[in-house]
Parts: structure tokens; sequence; C-alpha cells
């Protein structure tokens, strides 16, 4: 845990609306470009939202029944909310490799060894942005999302993972703009995991996560 002894590890019991945590994280963002501030991983989870990311389709937008919030972040429309954990990473790749690519793929990896900790198969899917495993019906479905935002070399936004979210609410939107793949959660899975308990596993990765961002990624 040594990597971590310069970065701030803030979890959340409560549930932070999205328009805060965004404000927050603009402010937090920018003093750490101009050095007022050390990096910062955020966890926590919203009340019920979709944002829209900036290739999200008006179309994708089925059934406007929370608030919609443009995120400015990559992606497409995304759905948070209750039992779902958000991992806001705000990160300094100057310190780094200076790797977009390299930092999206190592934290996807850390999504994907976090869930195997808990037992859960999950990988990349060619084309498709998240993380992905096998519903319960046998089909590839999604559990994880993925979006971020890089500033001046400091990246914002992150991840979230399905623990234990109503499925039903992703019913308002197309997630992530792909509509022939379904969306599961740990506990869909049969999986009971407290925040708490995905926390503790994630930041117990949080090392080997840093150090594949001192390393380019290799080209495609």
């Amino acid at each position: 845990m040594d990597m971590l002894r310069d970065i701030e590890i803030r979890r959340e019991a409560r549930a932070v609306p999205y328009r805060e945590a965004l404000d927050a994280m603009t402010q937090r963002n920018a003093a750490i470009a101009e050095g007022r501030a050390e990096e910062l991983i955020w966890l926590l989870e919203h009340p019920p939202v979709y944002t829209a990311g900036t290739s999200a389709a008006a179309a994708e937008l089925l059934d406007p029944r929370f608030e919609v919030v443009e995120a400015g972040r990559g992606g497409r429309y995304t759905y948070h909310g209750p039992g779902q954990r958000v991992g806001y990473v705000l990160i300094d790749l100057r310190k780094r490799a200076r790797d977009v690519r390299g930092f999206v793929h190592a934290l996807e990896g850390w999504v994907i060894d976090t869930l195997g900790d808990f037992g859960v198969e999950s990988w990349r899917a060619e084309g498709r942005i998240g993380i992905w495993t096998k519903g319960r019906d046998g089909r590839e479905a999604k559990i994880g999302a993925i979006g971020v935002r890089i500033r001046r070399w400091v990246t914002m936004h992150g991840f979230s993972v399905n623990l234990s979210p109503d499925l039903a609410h992703f019913g308002g939107i197309v997630p992530c703009g792909i509509e022939e793949f379904g969306v599961t959660s740990l506990a869909d899975l049969g999986l009971s995991v407290a925040p708490e308990a995905f926390d503790a596993a994630l930041l117990a990765r949080a090392g080997a996560f840093l150090d594949k961002l001192d390393v380019a990624c290799p080209p495609p």
C-alpha cells in the first residue's frame, strides 16, 4: 500500500448526488493539475440518475424517469443508482507513462481482477466498452461500465460495478449504446457483496493498478 501514501482514498457511506460529485471532481481535477491537491480515488454510490457521455444519442434515452445529467466524460448513456459501486479515479498521468489507452486498459483490468476475487470471471469485449461476464441465462451481460475524461493529463470519472442495483432501472436507456446484450449484477448472479467488502478488495489491488500506469500500453 506504499504507492497509496500520496493518494487520498475517500469512501462514502452516503449516496452522493451526481451533480455534487461532478462539481467536486471537476474542481479536484483542476487542483491536481495545478499542484494544489493530492490525487484521489473516490468510492461512492449515487441516487438514481442517467448520465450522458459525449457520444450519447438522443434515441438511446428511452424513458427519462430519473434526472439526466451531461457528464462530460467519454461514452454514451449510463445509469447510476443504489446498489452500484462507483469509482472516480483522479490520477496525474504526468507522473506516469502519459498513456491514455494504457490508463483505460489498467482501469478495466483493476475491475476485472477485483471481480475475480469474488469468483466472477469477467472480461473486455472487442468493440464493446465496459466489463462483461456471463449472465444467469449464459449469455454475455454487462456488469461494469467504464467512462473517463482526461484534462491536462489528469484523469477523472472512472468505473461503476453492479453489486445489487435494481436492474429494471437500466431499462430507461440503451446502456452504453449496446442494445443486443443485457445487464447483470453480483446479486443477480447469486452473490451478496457489501460495498465495504468490494471497496476492500478493490483497494487491495490498487498498488498493482498504479504499477501498470508506469508502463506504456503496447500498440494494438
